[in-house]
């Protein structure tokens, strides 16, 4: 073959092998941002429109977005407070991805027609809608479902917030977690962790949030009790460089609904 004809056909081999590797790695193996939703509603029927919206119309129209594992959570006792909540846990391989899904898929959600998206403004869906946007950790792995046994009703997902002083401090935290090494301790004593990442924009700042998981509330005990009895945590914590590296703790205990992905 003469060379001329040659290179062009080496090229469009070396751009579709590249094409298909990106096609093969599915995106939520290494997610690098997250979008966590929060509904504030008041009562069962926001309740009943925001889980007919999301299983309905919102996870269809991400999935054909090329977003496959979504989560959908509600915290434990939602029914007995007058503040329930939703949260909608949706990852992103990048910023650009989240950005083509604000201006394509959010946009055709809106006009689809239905009682999420036509309801009247003295009757609204929701009380308010509240939006986390979050940083992956870089020791941060791959989002996958977690591995447990039992009861999918029976779940236990814990959403943790640690609050900083001041940036530096709160950035000595995220080291803590990165470079320390405790998710990798999370990760040996079996967490089955969601996800772990830095606040980069919400209501706290400045802050970060992880999310693990358990088959029910007696393995969550268990876990953290493992946890604080194990050499490993102990000796990183009683580290110099690591200490009064969080100034708050919010921590809210979730089920996963019916329909979630995670």
């Amino acid at each position: 073959m003469k060379k001329h004809l040659l290179l062009p056909l080496i090229s469009a081999l070396c751009l579709w092998l590249l094409g298909s590797t990106a096609v093969a790695r599915p995106v939520a193996e290494r997610p690098a941002y997250f979008e966590l939703k929060v509904y504030h509603i008041k009562t069962p029927r926001q309740e009943a429109l925001i889980d007919s919206f999301l299983q309905h119309q919102y996870m269809p129209a991400m999935r054909s977005a090329g977003i496959a594992t979504i989560g959908v959570f509600k915290p434990v006792g939602n029914d007995t407070t007058a503040d329930r909540r939703v949260y909608v846990f949706t990852p992103y391989a990048s910023l650009k991805q989240w950005e083509q899904v604000k201006n394509t898929a959010a946009p055709k959600l809106l006009t689809a027609g239905g009682a999420y998206e036509n309801a009247a403004y003295k009757n609204p869906a929701y009380t308010r809608l509240e939006t986390i946007f979050i940083q992956a950790f870089d020791e941060m792995s791959a989002l996958t479902a977690p591995k447990l046994d039992g009861p999918k009703s029976e779940r236990v997902y814990e959403l943790r917030s640690y609050e900083g002083a001041s940036e530096k401090i709160f950035r000595n935290k995220v080291q803590m977690f990165n470079q320390g090494g405790e998710i990798k301790l999370f990760n040996r004593l079996g967490f089955n962790a969601i996800f772990y990442g830095s606040v980069l924009f919400g209501a706290h700042m400045p802050n970060l949030m992880y999310m693990t998981s358990f088959a029910n509330r007696e393995a969550r005990e268990a876990h953290w009790k493992a946890f604080g009895a194990d050499p490993e945590w102990k000796k990183l914590s009683s580290l110099p460089e690591y200490q009064n590296n969080v100034a708050h703790i919010d921590i809210t205990f979730l089920h996963p609904t019916p329909y979630s992905g995670l």
